[in-house]
């Protein structure tokens, strides 16, 4: 295995005032995890053995129900409430620990003081060609005019639905301050786009923000944009900490052994953000993906408190029916320490307190 070289540039001058590289945060070991490693090529390697990948007989008609499911009801997907942001902006000063579901993979996350969003996206279709790809179910849960100050964002991977450049260029624009912290590989990407704030970081790295700490971390998964970029970028998963509360976002992901490692090093964590969806063919899904019952086991696997529902019905991505995600991960969390309460399904547009 080839280790990757350590790289930890800051992108901006402005940045040294409030962002600082640490080698450790209090209480915490100094390096969580290994850096990622690479194979001889030069590509990115999950932490656990892969899966074996589909054969062309499960991806090609995979593909052409995709296409066929656009024209499709909407029926099952998720509920959406009208937000105007109105209590968020507030509280973006007094900040009372929230989450807010803006729709798949995206929250708006508020806590110790600081305001950041996971994965965003408010395109219709995550596609490289915008009329062709994915639709989505849902509208977004909170325009992005009503929207807080945003501290931060962090990206999980560089895959369309996670890795939206037309919802970065804009928050970019809306808030020249808002950081953009994503996996080594993708900081080119976002400067080539005109996104300056960057800040590129490896598995096990620790920065700390403002009153906060943020941890990038493993997850099992992949990347790529192109026909020849695969595994060229790192893909990741995020804790943010602090004094008074404990968050995790997974990204995108299959079920694997890091989420015990996780939870021992950093949990348990007050609110841990699970994908729950896109797991159908599971000759397909389940080498990158968790069905519902897994999303579970990672949850108690991280010692969450609470754990919250993401990356289920808001595009056309995969075969299971729009509402079977949330009856199955709320059945999986009945006998166990997330039942009731504890296990979110959110609304599109919902906040709750952690």
């Amino acid at each position: 295995m080839i280790k990757k070289p350590f790289s930890r540039q800051l992108t901006a001058i402005g940045l040294l005032a409030i962002l600082n590289p640490v080698t450790h945060a209090e209480g915490e070991p100094s390096q969580l995890f290994e850096p990622a490693e690479q194979d001889a090529k030069g590509r990115f390697i999950n932490l656990d053995k892969e899966h074996s990948k589909a054969s062309i007989r499960v991806t090609a008609p995979f593909f052409m129900r995709r296409v066929a499911s656009s024209l499709f009801s909407h029926a099952g997907a998720p509920k959406r409430i009208a937000n105007d942001g109105a209590y968020l902006r507030e509280n973006a000063t007094h900040s009372d620990p929230t989450a807010t579901w803006i729709g798949h993979a995206t929250l708006l996350v508020q806590m110790e003081h600081v305001t950041f969003l996971t994965d965003p996206i408010w395109s219709n279709t995550p596609s490289p060609v915008p009329f062709v790809g994915p639709n989505r179910h849902v509208k977004p849960g909170l325009a992005i005019k009503d929207l807080p100050p945003i501290d931060f964002v962090v990206i999980s991977h560089n895959h369309y639905d996670h890795l939206d450049l037309p919802t970065l260029r804009k928050l970019a624009k809306r808030n020249a301050e808002t950081i953009f912290f994503v996996p080594l590989g993708n900081g080119k990407l976002l400067r080539d786009n005109g996104i300056e704030q960057v800040q590129e970081m490896d598995w096990g790295d620790s920065i700390n923000y403002k009153t906060a700490t943020i941890h990038c971390l493993p997850t099992q998964h992949w990347s790529k944009r192109s026909l020849t970029d695969t595994r060229k970028a790192l893909w990741s998963s995020w804790a943010v900490t602090g004094s008074e509360r404990r968050f995790f976002f997974a990204g995108d992901t299959a079920y694997y052994s890091g989420f015990k490692q996780i939870g021992e090093k950093l949990g348990p964590f007050d609110l841990v953000a699970v994908p729950i969806g896109a797991y159908d063919p599971t000759a397909m899904m389940k080498a990158s993906h968790m069905n519902p019952e897994e999303a579970v086991q990672a949850a108690l696997d991280l010692q969450a408190e609470n754990a919250v529902a993401v990356h289920f019905g808001t595009f056309n991505l995969s075969d299971e029916p729009l509402a079977e995600p949330p009856l199955r991960f709320k059945a999986a969390a009945e006998n166990t320490v997330l039942a009731d309460r504890r296990s979110w399904v959110m609304d599109i547009g919902e906040t709750r307190k952690f």
